[in-house]
């Protein structure tokens, strides 16, 4: 069924109408579902097209990729990277999301609003949101699970905000070589620099990252850009 707007639009029209009606998101949710044909929102995330791209870039992943994933706030980066923990978990591999964003109050929200509370309480996916996430705390934490784990980053710009921690291109540089050397896959989210919303660009490419240090991106194999619905994967 072809939806009136993207997913995230939707998302952000029921945040409008919960708060205008007060009432709960969820409620919200499940009414911008029915005004879309859907019985639920879970029904409807589960039809959309990000959720069949999700299933499609995941088994594009290898052994020891690292995926740049970017987009502007509210473009669906995060719901992306959840759909691709649970297709991990889909083919029986672990799964972690690290978090300097997210508390896990406002976890548990974001898994309800994309159809994916389940993801939250399989034994196979674990969530992290510590203050001292960086590349030697996430080596750390993924080598106490078993083989074949799947790890989101969540974001790439937060590893740089504490002057302790190593510059952001040693972080990089480690986790790749963790990565070739266990077979890891990581997914790093990034935010895109607001430059980008004046071109005449569909999508953000490589030069739209916002890098507050220098680092060379060729450190990721691959990419995925994503703007008003639309998402590019790509290798760099």
């Amino acid at each position: 069924m072809h939806l009136s707007a993207p997913i995230f639009a939707l998302k952000r029209k029921a945040r409008l109408l919960s708060r205008s009606n007060n009432i709960p998101l969820n409620q919200a949710l499940n009414i911008i579902s029915q005004m879309e044909g859907y019985s639920s929102w879970s029904l409807l995330v589960s039809d959309s097209k990000n959720t069949k791209s999700a299933s499609s870039i995941f088994h594009q992943l290898e052994p020891g990729d690292l995926l740049l994933l970017g987009a502007r706030k509210g473009h669906g980066k995060t719901s992306l990277a959840l759909q691709l923990l649970s297709e991990a978990v889909k083919c029986g591999e672990n799964s972690i999301l690290f978090s300097l964003d997210f508390t896990k109050n406002d976890f548990s929200s974001v898994l309800e609003s994309i159809g994916l509370s389940d993801l939250e309480y399989n034994v196979q996916f674990s969530f992290d949101g510590s203050d001292n996430i960086y590349s030697r705390h996430i080596i750390e934490r993924i080598s106490s699970l078993p083989e074949n784990t799947t790890a989101v980053i969540d974001y790439l710009q937060l590893l740089d905000q504490k002057r302790e921690n190593p510059p952001l291109v040693d972080q990089m540089n480690e986790l790749r070589s963790y990565a070739s050397e266990k077979g890891t896959k990581f997914i790093v989210l990034s935010q895109i620099r607001r430059s980008f919303e004046e071109s005449r660009k569909s999508l953000p490419d490589i030069s739209d990252i916002r890098l507050p240090n220098p680092i060379n991106l060729s450190v990721f194999q691959k990419t995925c850009f994503i703007n008003n619905g639309k998402i590019n994967v790509g290798f760099n």
